[in-house]
C-alpha cells in the first residue's frame, strides 16, 4: 500500500511539473489518502501483534 501512496505521489509531481493542476491535485490527495491507511493498517497490527503475543513468560 505504501508503494501505491509514493506512486501517486510520484504522478502528482510529475503532473504538477507539467502544469497539470486538476491531476496533480488528485493524485496528491490519492497518495495522502493511501498514505494513511497505510499509518493505520500498520498501528492495528503492531497492536495486534502485541496483544496476541500476551505475557509469555519464561519457565525455567
Amino acid at each position: 500500500m505504501l508503494g501505491w501512496a509514493l506512486g501517486f505521489f510520484i504522478v502528482a509531481i510529475i503532473a504538477a511539473v507539467f502544469g497539470f493542476g486538476g491531476i496533480a491535485a488528485g493524485a496528491a490527495s490519492i497518495a495522502k489518502i493511501l498514505f494513511f491507511v497505510f499509518v493505520v493498517l500498520f498501528l492495528l497490527s503492531l497492536v495486534a501483534g502485541l496483544l496476541r503475543r500476551g505475557g509469555t513468560k519464561v519457565q525455567v
